[in-house]
């Protein structure tokens, strides 16, 4: 059953806006009678019929609505400097939320390569991620976040993690984390983070981390935590 995203749900019938309209009546071929699964990114899940397939602006009724409380996934947080070649954080993000995360926060940091993203861009990514993955919660993408500001910020009942290449040995994220525990994992820039910002995090509680003995790629190691965090709160 095909899966949809839309914010504008209220009331028993609602249209969606041009562009998705012209995806169900001319892409799907989406015909009236026809049942979706509409999605608001908040935990609601509608069961819907389609009304009317026009192309500019499709019809439909709401047949069963349900509530889906917040999976565990919610309390996981990654901040993590954007890649300079932006299709590879991109990449990050939509494998991030078919794995499940809460929060990303894209982190501006000393030797960060790239100042600028396109929020707007990056939404659509997570849309589009959740509707691949059936999920109900949309992540929370945050807006792109200075370093020092970011660290000072963070609860004191958070577990503060920071991954960073150390020829000291570090414990695995999937032995550190505490399953069930709010979480935040920091992830460098592909030049790593500075010394003044590794030794800023610590003073704020943040425990350095190991993702494995291979030196890995930003979004490769902000997957990796992705990943390591959901199989620690299975």
């Amino acid at each position: 059953m095909h899966w949809f995203f839309s914010t504008a749900i209220d009331g028993d019938q609602f249209i969606t806006d041009t562009e998705e309209s012209r995806h169900i009546s001319r892409v799907l071929r989406l015909v009236p009678d026809d049942r979706v699964v509409f999605t608001d990114g908040i935990g609601h899940r509608y069961m819907c019929r389609l009304l009317d397939n026009n192309i500019r602006e499709c019809r439909f009724e709401v047949v069963e609505k349900e509530f889906v409380p917040p999976p565990p996934h919610r309390h996981r947080h990654v901040a993590v400097a954007p890649t300079k070649n932006m299709a590879r954080f991109e990449w990050f993000l939509e494998k991030a939320t078919e794995i499940g995360i809460g929060i990303i926060t894209p982190l501006q940091c000393q030797h960060s390569e790239r100042v600028r993203i396109n929020s707007e861009r990056l939404h659509k990514i997570l849309v589009a991620a959740i509707k691949q993955s059936q999920q109900t919660w949309l992540p929370v993408l945050e807006e792109l976040t200075a370093f020092d500001s970011f660290i000072g910020q963070q609860q004191e009942t958070t577990q503060k993690l920071i991954a960073y290449v150390s020829d000291q040995p570090h414990t695995p994220l999937f032995d550190a984390a505490e399953p069930g525990r709010e979480v935040v994992v920091l992830i460098g820039p592909e030049g790593d983070f500075s010394s003044e910002e590794i030794t800023m995090a610590q003073r704020r509680g943040f425990e350095p981390i190991s993702l494995g003995e291979n030196r890995l790629r930003t979004e490769t190691a902000a997957l990796v935590a992705c990943h390591t965090l959901a199989l620690k709160n299975r």
